[in-house]
């Protein structure tokens, strides 16, 4: 290995334009958020050393025999996070990135490419919730952070066009275009810079000056340069390097070291596509490379699943590559199950309880209608029931693994039929037991609307309901009656609003509702609603049963009897089911 001289910002961002710059299959992706690249920046204007580099030379016979990938040049938090396969036909050498991939990549969105992250309040699948940003610096002020002298921002181009007295926003990757120093004071002329206060004037000029001199002259880019080939060294040499900064996560590290030893697939495009396939079933899942992983390892059959190194040997990683077929079969099928069952990112509070219902369908090979056909009904609704107990009692918190290998020996046992009840057993006079004591119970009412494990409380109490169709949380005194403007319109008396509004979101004032239902409901006074949708007495009485809607006067007078008495009702069906 040896120290090669180093070269400036603007000749790394051209070799990694013109691809001559890629990344080894075994680099993680691209995890730095737009505050590290502004910190980044601010730091090379300020001439802080920002850590050599580790570059590998690959000549053009060898590199055939590994997988590189391109950098990031548009980043998307949703749509863009992978990075694309790179071609390496040709004879011409190129050079692996071992060390310095966050680094590189930063510098390079900064200088040529954009960043998109979801905006706050906005909902995921909503495409205009992430508009693309361009880092900017602001000429005219220093930043605000105490952190930091420079005020870097990634902003929207309508954003970027608010200017006054103290801002004026330069794109960063216009730097590039002005290659001679005199370009500078050229830029700063025809944007009437120096009709600014002279200060601020002043500031703009050696902001814009540092800025051509990091990027044009500085030799910022310190590298190392390994020429070994052996795929070993290489490896161990970027376990070693990989120790700082945002660290490498177990599952990237893992991860690499599967790439490294697959003989046939392509470990991390093979992962990474999978869990961006799982996370787009139903209404969306948050899945990463951990929960891969730490099912490969419980569905292989390893006696040993923790996540460390000796576990991902060469002959562990060949068995899982061999079973990866069945394995990521299981898994998507069991998070369309989960999915049919009214599941998504929100709801499903831990990913570890999809483990045990993947090895349950992979052992009896999972029927295509497995989700739909009426002959599964019952094995349906054991893995509901389970899943339901394991989700509100929050048994895969702390230590899983202690979780997991239990369980895995007694479906691996067991017959073809989900075996909740063994595993109950299992776990009873445990701090795992999916029996529910009396406090349990009572905080279970404590849940609100919106909140992850409301679902998995109401569809309890819900085990008949087809999830297929879309069920909504409702409110059964609508949410819009509940402002104090217009409960005093509506001559709820001063003493009770505060009751009114601190229990209008509570479980029992919530029930599950066919969407079209909910919709018809819409705003209104649910004894109007229930009477008008339900004329007939006995229609009206079945739903008030199914939905535990107790037999006293329904007007939104009455609301705090009614949060009272369906309380006791929640809470019998809670102790008959939980118990």
């Amino acid at each position: 290995m040896a120290f090669v001289e180093p070269i400036s910002i603007k000749e790394a961002i051209e070799n990694i334009h013109q691809k001559k710059y890629l990344l080894p299959a075994i680099q993680r992706e691209f995890v730095w958020d737009t505050y590290q690249i502004e910190r980044l920046f601010d730091s090379l204007m300020r001439d802080y050393p920002i850590s050599s580099f580790l570059f590998w030379e690959v000549d053009g016979e060898n590199k055939k025999s590994y997988q590189f990938y391109e950098f990031v040049r548009e980043y998307h938090e949703r749509d863009h996070r992978h990075n694309p396969k790179a071609d390496v036909r040709g004879e011409s050498d190129i050079t692996a990135i071992l060390d310095g991939q966050q680094r590189l990549t930063s510098i390079y969105i900064g200088l040529k490419g954009t960043y998109a992250f979801k905006m706050p309040r906005k909902r995921w699948d909503n495409d205009t919730a992430f508009p693309k940003r361009k880092l900017h610096l602001n000429l005219l002020t220093p930043s605000d952070d105490d952190d930091l002298e420079y005020n870097f921002k990634f902003l929207t181009p309508h954003e970027a066009q608010k200017k006054d007295a103290d801002n004026f926003w330069f794109a960063v990757g216009d730097i590039l275009n002005l290659t001679e120093e005199y370009e500078v004071n050229d830029y700063l002329i025809e944007n009437d810079i120096q009709t600014f206060e002279k200060e601020k004037y002043r500031f703009a000029n050696k902001t814009l000056y540092k800025l051509h001199a990091v990027v044009h002259k500085n030799k910022s880019i310190n590298f190392f340069l390994e020429k070994d080939e052996s795929l070993d060294k290489v490896l161990n040499i970027f376990i070693r390097v990989n120790s700082g900064g945002t660290q490498l996560s177990y599952s990237d590290l893992l991860l690499s070291i599967a790439t490294a030893q697959w003989k046939e697939k392509d470990a991390r495009e093979e992962i990474t596509t999978f869990v961006d396939e799982i996370n787009a079933i139903g209404n969306g899942f948050n899945f990463n490379k951990d929960f891969v992983l730490k099912s490969c390892l419980v569905l292989s059959g390893f006696k040993d699943i923790a996540f460390k190194v000796d576990n991902f040997n060469q002959e562990n990683m060949l068995k899982i590559e061999n079973d990866w077929e069945s394995i990521s079969k299981a898994i998507k099928s069991s998070a369309l199950l989960i999915a049919s069952l009214g599941y998504h990112r929100e709801t499903l509070t831990s990913n570890n309880a999809l483990i045990p219902i993947s090895l349950y369908l992979m052992k009896i090979v999972c029927p295509d209608n497995f989700i739909e056909s009426h002959n599964y009904k019952d094995k349906r609704n054991l893995i509901f029931k389970w899943l339901i107990a394991v989700l509100l009692k929050r048994i895969f918190s702390g230590q899983p693994d202690n979780v997991l290998r239990p369980i895995r020996d007694i479906i691996n046992n067991g017959n073809d039929e989900f075996p909740y009840e063994a595993i109950a057993g299992k776990l009873k006079g445990t701090n795992k037991a999916l029996n529910f004591n009396d406090d349990e119970i009572e905080n279970l009412l404590l849940y609100q609307y919106g909140q992850a494990y409301t679902f998995s409380s109401l569809a309890l109490i819900y085990p008949s309901l087809d999830f297929r169709n879309k069920f909504h949380q409702d409110h059964i005194f609508p949410k819009k009656i509940f402002t104090q403007k217009k409960l005093e319109k509506a001559g709820i008396p001063s003493d009770d609003i505060e009751f009114y509004l601190d229990n209008y979101n509570c479980l029992a004032n919530l029930q599950l509702l066919e969407g079209v239902q909910n919709q018809e409901k819409s705003g209104q006074p649910f004894d109007t609603w229930l009477q008008e949708k339900y004329p007939r007495d006995i229609d009206r009485k079945a739903f008030m049963e199914r939905h535990y809607i107790p037999d006293i006067d329904l007007s939104l007078q009455n609301f705090r009897q009614f949060i009272t008495e369906r309380k006791k009702k929640l809470k019998a069906e809670f102790e008959r089911l939980l118990k």
